[in-house]
């Protein structure tokens, strides 16, 4: 099973400065793992709070499954239940709030950059530093094929177990990070190479040392590099969009999003503390923002939802990067053929709609 968030002791070694990372949602607990049987047979089921129904129905069939393998002729019994929990899960699914969907978005078994590098690109190199002050682990960045044709990719990595985790900082960028996408594009610009960004965070790192070396300059500076891109930039916002720490590589000429995925200029945690002064009503907060991708592609900020796997991307990865690898490669088909001048054009023109048409 991949491991939650470090305890409180842990996160010590995130301090830069004197500055702790915000802290990591609880809504993330466990409610009684049991094995996943069918979709993540190498890992343990986490359930979220609102699929505890889904969760008690799951641990009766791991019973009855248990039963069956002593010899038991109970086979009826297990497919109804089986079916009863699969219906369960789609009715779940199906009417979730931009609450829950927050909390599916930061499902630590959501695929991540690295899941959709191994599923997507080959012969991937990444490159490391921004040649002014150092390496930043959150933003991964490198080329690689894509198809069989070269891409340069980027993208924030949360990592997937407690050292990883540490070591990629919950996928929020330093300065450094952005300055190193910036100094990638420039490269993917003078060779001719697309490029394709993935982002998932829940912010820029927030840390006094981040903010001394410039961290809203390196983010703006992301941001108009991406604008000035003269080669096609293709963004997927694969789970958290959140701030400029997803703005500064998603300015893209088509951005899309995972169904259950959330974008947003500040966290429902964030927000509840600004309007209200009060932490704990990130629920509402959350329900207010209109920070989903349906209310994102109605917007006129997105242009695509790719649809998640029922009960998430969590629950059959390998079935949403190959979809995702689908939407990529029509995004940049229809991008095939334009000269720079017209990229860049179509670019600007998507970013100034936004606001003017409502869906």
């Amino acid at each position: 099973m991949r491991d939650l968030a470090p305890c409180p002791e842990c996160t010590s070694q995130l301090i830069e400065d004197a500055t702790l990372l915000p802290a990591i949602p609880t809504s993330l607990r466990l409610l009684a793992p049991s094995p996943y049987t069918e979709l993540m047979q190498d890992q343990m089921r986490s359930y979220l709070d609102f699929e505890k129904p889904v969760a008690e129905l799951d641990s009766k069939l791991d019973e009855l499954r248990t039963l069956a393998a002593s010899g038991t002729d109970i086979a009826d019994e297990i497919g109804r239940i089986e079916d009863k929990a699969a219906q369960a899960l789609a009715d779940l699914y199906q009417n979730l709030t931009p609450w829950q969907k927050t909390l599916v978005a930061r499902h630590p078994q959501r695929p991540h950059f690295n899941d959709f590098i191994k599923g997507l690109i080959t012969e991937f190199t990444p490159l490391a530093g921004d040649r002014k002050f150092g390496e930043d682990e959150a933003l991964v960045a490198g080329f690689g094929r894509f198809r069989g044709e070269p891409i340069c990719v980027m993208g924030q990595e949360k990592g997937d177990s407690t050292e990883s985790r540490i070591r990629h900082n919950f996928g929020m960028a330093r300065p450094e990070g952005y300055r190193k996408c910036v100094r990638l594009m420039e490269m993917a610009e003078r060779f001719g190479l697309p490029v394709l960004s993935l982002a998932d965070s829940a912010g820029a790192y927030p840390g006094i040392g981040a903010e001394e070396r410039g961290q809203a300059e390196a983010i703006a500076r992301s941001t108009d590099a991406c604008l000035a891109l003269t080669v096609p930039n293709v963004a997927i916002i694969t789970g958290e969009g959140m701030s400029g720490g997803a703005i500064a590589i998603t300015t893209a000429n088509r951005v899309l999003m995972l169904e259950h995925a959330i974008y947003s200029v500040i966290s429902p945690e964030a927000a509840s503390s600004i309007l209200w002064r009060d932490g704990t009503k990130a629920q509402e907060a959350a329900n207010n923002m209109k920070i989903t991708a349906q209310d994102m592609l109605r917007f006129g900020v997105i242009d695509q939802i790719l649809k998640e796997p029922v009960g998430g991307a969590h629950r059959d990865p390998a079935a949403m990067i190959a979809t995702t690898g689908e939407a990529i490669a029509k995004a940049f088909d229809e991008l095939r053929g334009l000269d720079g001048d017209a990229i860049r054009k179509q670019r600007r023109q998507k970013f100034l709609d936004i606001g003017r048409k409502l869906g």
